[in-house]
């Protein structure tokens, strides 16, 4: 019976689970709770465009006003959050479509995402396996909280791309399989580098399977077709003005030209007429070189870290995100979980590839699968962001590894013995969630004092009812921390001085600089960026660097109450989590420009 209208079923599937979580989630959605900087800055980017802010005009000028910061995303991921809440405003009002619209905008890409594994595991498992793949990806804990409300990022519609293209590696069909792997591709450097590795890996993979087998030639030529063209029509479309600069973090000149010349190489070796492995081979890896080569001569600074930053940015700020950390630096209770997944997957694809070595198809299929999987692990080793891919490209393994083990128990005569085999596969592949429940219930490794503190201070700092509050105030420029600044842009009128994006480093470092330098600084800083207040969250995460650092600097003043004379309280309600003062100043200060 699963064997039919399998795309209907996964689809009805992603229905019940999308109803479920708003109904579950409600209560984030009708708070507009965003927790993460990135979906406040998303937020305001679509109330940009909305309000009039030019398409491919992406910067943020309710930060750092009047200039504004440079965003480095494209417009393409604002389009369905748009598009939700211009169908609901004329029916539920402007406030309740723009929650409505976040709350629904992240399910639309597990939509997408559930049908590819589902098609990944019916061409590779069995017809009747796909259910599976949607029960373990129930498993992932890294990956699913991608999609739900109110996680309005990218991160999930390129989580969809990469899906889409394990699903292209596995197709038998050549020329469908190459366009899927081109445009889901594109379509992901389209809205962002962070899935670059996978992207050159999944090339690299066609690639190879043209190397082991000439038939797969359409796959490569239509591949290399669609990533040149994808990329080129991606970049015309959706390319801020500002990416159209010879810059590294997006899809700039740099790595559009990466994509068109590297998808027309790839063209062009297909249609070679090399007929032995060891042929194709060297003309794949000298085509490699050429384009490797060619980027290293004339984009040499994008050779280090593709954000630009200078030391002294990257040693305050960017090197102490924890996505950026590897696995093995994060306590038991994150990486456990996260670990267990690709390994049980990179397990299950092995064996797989054994299995299917008397089958050319099957192999090739499995062993894409296979190496991808180990790359993904090891991508884990670099950095915990890598997590719900890893995760994700984990689930055809799993449910390999699930399908031997139930196959086997079922053949069996006793029935408790199926019962058992059912029960022990599930348990197995449901790892990743068992694990998470099982350390939590133990108490292994449990959140330290310190970071429940600082937990609870940025979940009381950020929530819009606090923040509601500071708008009795009239709208002004407001100096406070670098990771509170998109939250007060969707939560207040007032404007910030800036958020955690790379390629406004100054701003960044002048917030840094402010609250670990002495109070004279502090305040000559704030007069630069026309600062009339001063807001702070005790104990949020980034305060507790700043005290780390500078144990006498302006902020740990602060907090210890030594509050300079120009600084005067402005009284909030005793529930109110922040500290606000208006700085004065010997002479006026330039008023803030109005809110866009």
């Amino acid at each position: 019976m699963l064997e039919r209208h399998w795309v209907r079923r996964a689809l009805l599937v992603w229905v019940v689970i999308a109803t479920v979580y708003l109904m579950q989630r409600w209560p984030q959605i009708h708070w507009l709770v965003l927790n993460d900087t990135d979906d406040n800055m998303r937020l305001m980017q679509v109330r940009g465009l909305l309000g009039g802010q030019g398409w491919y005009d992406l910067r943020q000028y309710r930060l750092d006003p009047p200039a504004g910061i440079d965003i480095h995303w494209s417009r393409l991921v604002d389009l369905p959050i748009a598009g939700l809440f211009l169908l609901f405003k004329p029916f539920t009002g402007a406030a309740l479509a723009e929650r409505l619209a976040c709350g629904i905008a992240p399910l639309l890409p597990l939509g997408i995402v559930l049908v590819a594994i589902a098609a990944t595991v019916r061409r590779l498992v069995a017809p009747q396996a796909w259910a599976l793949a949607i029960l373990f990806l129930f498993g992932c804990s890294a990956t699913l909280p991608m999609f739900m409300p109110m996680r309005i990022d990218h991160h999930g519609w390129q989580l969809a791309c990469l899906s889409v293209t394990v699903a292209g590696l596995a197709d038998p069909r050549k020329g469908r399989g190459g366009a899927l792997v081109g445009i889901s591709s594109a379509v992901s450097l389209t809205i962002g580098l962070e899935l670059l590795p996978y992207c050159a890996m999944a090339g690299g993979l066609v690639a190879l399977r043209w190397v082991w087998d000439r038939a797969e030639a359409r796959r490569l030529a239509v591949y290399g077709a669609t990533l040149a063209g994808g990329s080129a029509l991606g970049f015309v479309a959706f390319a801020s003005n500002a990416n159209y600069a010879m810059r590294c973090d997006a899809l700039t000149p740099v790595w559009l030209s990466v994509t068109v010349a590297g998808g027309a190489a790839l063209f062009a070796l297909s249609r070679l007429p090399l007929e032995s492995r060891l042929a194709r081979l060297a003309a794949g890896a000298a085509v490699g070189a050429v384009i490797a080569g060619g980027f290293a001569v004339l984009f040499p600074k994008c050779l280090s870290r593709p954000e630009g930053v200078s030391d002294e940015l990257a040693n305050l700020w960017l090197n102490n995100v924890r996505e950026a950390k590897p696995i093995y630096k994060h306590p038991l209770r994150i990486a456990v979980p996260i670990a267990v997944v690709p390994a049980l997957g990179l397990l299950g694809a092995c064996l797989a590839c054994w299995r299917a070595r008397r089958n050319p198809e099957q192999l090739a299929g499995w062993a894409a699968i296979a190496l991808f999987t180990a790359f993904a692990g090891a991508m884990l080793l670099w950095q915990i962001r890598a997590g719900p891919a890893a995760q994700l490209l984990a689930i055809a393994g799993e449910v390999a590894l699930a399908w031997m083990i139930l196959t086997w128990f079922v053949s069996r005569r006793s029935t408790a013995i199926k019962v058992a085999g059912a029960v022990l596969a599930v348990v197995l592949l449901l790892a990743g969630l068992f694990s998470a429940t099982l350390i939590q219930r133990l108490r292994l490794d449990p959140p330290d004092r310190r970071t429940l503190m600082v937990n609870r201070a940025s979940a009381r700092c950020m929530s819009i009812s606090a923040l509601a509050e500071l708008d009795r105030i009239p709208a002004a420029t407001m100096f406070t921390h670098v990771d509170l600044g998109p939250r007060l842009i969707v939560g207040t009128h007032h404007n910030g001085i800036t958020g955690p994006y790379h390629r406004n480093e100054q701003p960044i470092l002048d917030v840094h600089h402010a609250f670990q330098g002495s109070a004279d600084a502090f305040r000559e800083i704030a007069r630069r960026h026309g600062a009339t207040y001063l807001l702070v969250c005790p104990n949020l995460a980034e305060t507790t660097l700043y005290r780390a650092r500078a144990p006498e600097g302006f902020y740990a003043q602060l907090a210890k109450g030594q509050v300079p004379a120009w600084l005067e309280p402005v009284p909030l309600s005793k529930r109110a989590p922040f500290k606000l003062w208006r700085i004065r100043y010997a002479d006026a200060v330039t008023p803030a420009a109005p809110a866009r």
